[in-house]
C-alpha cells in the first residue's frame, strides 16, 4: 500500500447536499454540492429527469436481408426543426414500469401495437449533467392502431429499410443521439450487420 492510499479519505464519493432551483414538468434544476473520489468537494448544475423509453419498429422479418423499421420525423424547439427519431417517452407515472412505457408511446406515436417487445440496453443522455437515462427496445409482430398525439407532438411517420436509416446516421440526417444508439445497437447485436 502506497502512502497515497493511506491518505484517501474514509468517506465514499456522492452527494453532499442539493439545494433546488427549478422544479419543471419534465425536468428539475438543482444545485448539487458533491464529494468527489479524491475527498475534495465541489458544486454541480444537475437536472434530474424521470428517465424514458424509446423503441424501434421492426415492420418486417427481422432475419430477413434488409428489414423495414419504422421513425419518426418530429419537430422539435431544442433543435431547431425536423428529426429523425425512434418513438420514445416518458413516463406517465413514476414507478411505469419501462416496457410498458415503450409499448405506450410506440402505439401513441406510431399507431402500432407491439405483439413482441425485446429489451435491447439503456443509455445515459449527457452524464455531465442530467441523470437521464433512456431504456432502449425493439419492437416486432406489430399491427396497426390509432396515433394519440400530445397537444406538442408535431409527428409523421417514415418507413425505411434498416440499411438506408444507417446511411442516413452516416450522412448525419439522423442525428437524434437516442436514434442513433437504438439503430447502431441493432444493427450490430441484433441483426448481426
Amino acid at each position: 500500500m502506497s502512502d497515497s492510499d493511506t491518505q484517501r479519505p474514509a468517506v465514499q464519493p456522492g452527494l453532499i447536499e442539493r439545494m433546488p432551483v427549478h422544479r419543471g414538468r419534465i425536468v428539475d434544476l438543482g444545485v448539487d454540492t458533491v464529494r468527489y473520489p479524491d475527498g475534495s468537494t465541489g458544486e454541480l448544475e444537475m437536472i434530474r429527469h424521470s428517465g424514458a423509453a424509446a423503441v424501434l419498429p421492426v415492420l418486417s422479418d427481422p432475419d430477413g436481408p434488409d428489414p423495414q423499421i419504422v421513425l419518426i420525423r418530429q419537430y422539435r424547439y431544442a433543435s431547431g426543426g425536423w428529426l429523425y427519431e425512434v418513438p420514445a417517452g416518458r413516463p406517465d407515472r413514476p414507478g411505469e414500469p419501462w416496457d410498458e412505457c415503450a409499448r405506450r408511446e410506440l402505439r401513441e406515436e406510431t399507431g402500432l401495437e407491439a405483439g413482441t417487445l425485446r429489451p435491447l440496453t439503456a443509455i445515459w443522455t449527457t452524464p455531465g449533467f442530467t441523470d437521464e437515462r433512456i431504456h432502449l427496445f425493439m419492437a416486432t409482430d406489430l399491427t396497426a392502431g390509432e396515433t394519440e398525439f400530445d397537444a406538442d407532438e408535431f409527428v409523421e411517420t417514415v418507413t425505411v429499410p434498416l440499411s438506408e436509416a444507417l446511411r442516413m446516421v452516416r450522412d448525419g440526417e439522423i442525428s437524434d443521439g437516442k436514434t442513433i444508439c437504438t439503430l447502431l445497437y441493432a444493427a450490430g447485436f441484433v441483426f448481426g450487420r
